[in-house]
């Protein structure tokens, strides 16, 4: 008895960063690298909340998968860091958690902020918020309901990526911000888990945010910003006249693959068009289960055709697509030039902030910002079907093309022309070249930057 006791009490067990804070605090951030702990600090805070009596513990997760897999069902989920006595019923079909003591607990998907529109918290569980689709939507209705009690709060688990959420929560007065790293729970790792994540993520940038859960800048070599993003994201598209489904073949399916990137993109009617990423399906999948992935996106958006890089996968891309559906409108994409000239004019487009992403991407960001053409020997599988739906999308467009054309030019008359052969004015700058080194211009104005044309002095 005694030691079925000791197994869920978890103040013997917890290292001291991982208990509740004292003092005041409405939200108690955790950001903290994979495998710190996190999901369990959430759940056995919940537990103690319900033991105190608190009768409405709510939790959200960023899909509805999270919440069941993670949350709930997960290996640190709240079933399993609770005794049998305690343990709740789940109700998947209610999204409900009742408790042996009459609590009810509400469960919630980040994906559907209206549905935590109107419903009231006395304690909230907020799961990877960095990750959630629709992050400003979802928290703000859900801080509007934590109002119930005298003493209101939140515990937020997540790694911590730079987002306008994330940074907003760390800037708040009432946030009490624990940070952890993966190193801290080695002991309770499996080896198998400790060295696949290690191997990965240790010694680069991304190591820094997923192991030691620094929260970073840019990479100042990335060909993406995440400012552009951000300043381009929408919670709400206009009427979209063109969607495209990419995908971007992984040559294996083992754990130990790349995934195959699986990117929706739309087009708007205005002059000169802006893009829309809608989804990402990207993920680790046998060639069967990339084209039935492929087609659900095809058919559930109502995409005018799939693209798909033809390098690595020929026909074989489009040969299992039909096989699931042999009326899809597809075209066979080759790539003739190599990744970072591909993705140099897509690059251009979320500058001039033309791209803008339907709520929150976080891998796809991840990779975009991260990715340094200079250093980074391959090009990430999401960044791939990101660019080559962009592509597709933004190839109609005669300033697009001049750009490209232009850009390619450039890169060939640099090999063949020295530099000082090149005109240029008197205080050294080149005529052919704007100061952000592009030498597409439409009309007297950069199609990069859109800064005006240097003039002859």
């Amino acid at each position: 008895m005694e030691s079925h006791q000791l197994l869920y009490d978890w103040e013997f067990w917890a290292r001291p960063n991982q208990l509740e804070p004292g003092g005041y605090w409405v939200n108690w951030l955790i950001l903290a690298g994979r495998g710190y702990g996190k999901t369990r600090c959430g759940a056995e805070q919940c537990r103690r909340w319900i033991k105190r009596s608190f009768n409405y513990v709510n939790f959200i997760a960023a899909t509805a998968d999270d919440l069941r897999d993670i949350m709930i069902e997960g290996e640190s989920g709240i079933l399993a860091v609770t005794p049998y006595d305690e343990r709740p019923r789940y109700l998947a079909y209610k999204r409900q958690l009742v408790w042996p003591n009459g609590a009810i607990s509400l469960l919630f998907s980040a994906e559907e902020p209206d549905r935590l529109r109107g419903k009231q918290h006395q304690k909230l569980w907020a799961d990877e918020i960095a990750s959630w689709q629709y992050a400003e939507e979802a928290w703000d209705q859900a801080m509007f309901g934590l109002r119930i009690g005298d003493n209101p709060q939140a515990v937020v688990t997540t790694t911590p990526r730079p987002t306008k959420q994330v940074r907003a929560l760390i800037a708040d007065p009432n946030t009490v911000v624990t940070r952890g790293t993966t190193y801290e729970n080695r002991e309770n790792l499996a080896d198998a888990f400790y060295s696949k994540i290690i191997k990965k993520y240790e010694g680069s940038r991304l190591g820094r945010q997923e192991l030691l859960a620094e929260v970073l800048d840019d990479n100042p070599g990335a060909l993406f910003r995440l400012e552009d993003i951000e300043g381009a994201r929408v919670q709400k598209l206009p009427p979209l006249t063109r969607i495209v489904v990419a995908m971007d073949p992984a040559t294996t399916s083992t754990e130990e693959s790349d995934e195959w990137g699986i990117i929706a993109a739309g087009q708007d009617g205005r002059d000169p068009a802006h893009f829309y990423i809608l989804a990402d399906e990207s993920a680790i999948y046998t060639p069967d289960e990339a084209a039935k992935a492929g087609v659900r996106l095809y058919h559930r958006l109502g995409a005018d055709r799939i693209v798909g890089e033809a390098n690595n996968g020929g026909d074989m891309i489009e040969t299992i697509l039909r096989y699931q559906d042999a009326n899809i409108a597809y075209k066979k994409i080759t790539a003739s030039r190599g990744k970072a000239v591909r993705a140099e004019p897509i690059s251009a487009l979320y500058e001039q902030r033309r791209v803008h992403h339907h709520g929150q991407f976080a891998k796809l960001e991840d990779q975009l910002t991260q990715w340094n053409p200079l250093t980074d020997d391959d090009s990430p599988d999401r960044l791939d079907a990101d660019v080559w739906a962009l592509t597709e999308l933004a190839s109609g467009a005669d300033s697009f093309q001049s750009y490209v054309r232009a850009e390619v030019g450039a890169m060939a008359r640099e090999r063949l022309i020295p530099p000082m052969a090149a005109a240029v004015n008197v205080d050294g700058s080149r005529r052919d070249r704007c100061q952000c080194g592009s030498v597409a211009f439409v009309g007297e104005r950069c199609f990069k930057c859109g800064a005006a044309r240097a003039k002859d002095e």
